[in-house]
């Protein structure tokens, strides 16, 4: 007879996959609210007569907004449990994106793009620190992996879903979609979410101050190093996802749903990888796996770099891109699982200052690319400096070979 060492050890298969599905939609929230609207931005342009940089700021709002929420409610999750949290932060979302559709101007729309972002960040740190509750070990990898490949793949297709619901709805109608999505996951958080933190953790949690949660965190060399790589490989990512739509449909001509169509072929790229890397798992560290996706991600940027300088036109852009997609796929759960295997007293506190980094990061450093103007060169210099970044992290502050092996 098998012991039941984690929670999740006890579930049935049936039972995984409901729990998949449900904290599947969760993660996806934060990555539709920021990017299912990208396919318009030109439309947007040209709707309120205003830059390029200030559409690309309201982007950057989003993210700044989903970061700042998501190191509020990680603590309090760890203090209160999961579900009050998520229900509170999902419910400012809603009307957050009514507020949105409705805005009269950019400036309005800023504002409430901060809030939405606010709100749709309980649902990424609720589902990581809910599996993390549940889970330990390799059965972590596996459950991680799912909401790794939602989290890489929800950016990806968000423009795809967004090009075609523009081809029926003004782009106002497409924030009134995603209030309609808020409504789903506020009603699958109170129907079919359960506590999974239990309340002596909670008690433990309410003993011990914010402050020393984040000195648990913080003062783990690892946890510092591998939040730094996911940063980096998300802020690659954004820099692709903001200047993609005036890449793609201003420089090389597509229209909405040929940029979608782009998208769909380079989620592709995130479901290998976030896949392949989970089994790979099994039989090779996690570290090596990041050492391996660290450096195609620098490669594949730099080549972007020098082919737009020779003049390869589309496909020397669309090629190494696809290769750097992959390769942040590969990487995902990975940082995911060493970021949360030591700090299961701490999770959502944890898992907060994972996506807190992410977002942050990309909201600082993806904006650059529309300062010194769209191009393949820029974009890819932005996305090659990152790649450097995270090869640095895990080099000389993960240190590869000091990392314990991950047990069943």
């Amino acid at each position: 007879m098998t012991s039941v060492v984690h929670p999740g050890d006890a579930l049935t298969r049936r039972e995984r996959i409901v729990y998949i599905i449900i904290l599947g939609a969760l993660v996806a929230l934060g990555p539709f609210t920021i990017d299912l609207y990208l396919p318009a931005f030109p439309v947007i342009e040209t709707d309120l007569g205003v830059s390029q940089g200030a559409v690309q700021l309201t982007l950057t709002a989003t993210t700044i907004g989903f970061a700042v929420g998501q190191l509020l409610v990680g603590p309090w999750s760890d203090r209160v449990g999961r579900r009050l949290p998520l229900i509170i932060a999902t419910s400012l979302h809603v009307v957050a994106s009514l507020g949105v559709a409705l805005a009269p101007d950019l400036a309005w729309i800023g504002v409430f793009r901060v809030l939405q972002g606010v709100g749709a960040a309980a649902g990424a740190v609720v589902a990581m620190a809910t599996v993390r509750d549940l889970f330990g070990g390799l059965p972590l990898v596996r459950m991680l992996s799912r909401l790794a490949l939602v989290t890489g793949l929800a950016p990806i297709l968000a423009p795809v879903i967004g090009s075609q619901l523009l081809l029926v709805l003004d782009w106002r109608g497409v924030f009134y979609i995603l209030a309609a999505y808020g409504v789903v996951v506020l009603l699958a958080a109170i129907f079919f979410i359960v506590e999974t933190r239990p309340r002596s953790s909670r008690a433990e949690a309410g003993h011990s101050s914010m402050g020393q949660r984040y000195r648990a965190i913080f003062s783990d060399r690892v946890f510092v190093g591998v939040a730094v790589i996911g940063g980096m490989s998300f802020s690659g990512l954004f820099a692709y996802l903001s200047a993609s739509p005036f890449l793609f449909q201003e420089i090389y001509g597509f229209d909405p749903q040929q940029y979608g169509l782009l998208f769909a072929i380079n989620s592709i790229g995130i479901v290998i990888g976030t896949q392949a890397s989970s089994r790979l798992a099994r039989v090779v560290g996690p570290q090596w796996i990041l050492a391996c996706s660290t450096a195609v991600l620098f490669i594949a940027a730099l080549s972007i770099v020098v082919l737009d300088l020779a003049g390869a036109g589309l496909l020397g852009v669309l090629v190494p891109l696809w290769f750097f997609i992959t390769a942040v796929g590969f990487g995902f759960p990975m940082v995911q699982v060493l970021a949360l295997a030591n700090h299961g007293s701490e999770a959502g506190t944890a898992a907060s200052v994972l996506g807190a980094l992410n977002f942050g990061l990309a909201g600082i450093i993806s904006p650059i690319v529309g300062i010194f103007g769209v191009s393949g060169f820029v974009m890819g210099t932005v996305m090659a400096a990152t790649a450097l970044v995270s090869v640095l992290a895990l080099w000389f502050v993960v240190q590869p070979k000091t990392v314990p092996v991950l047990q069943n």
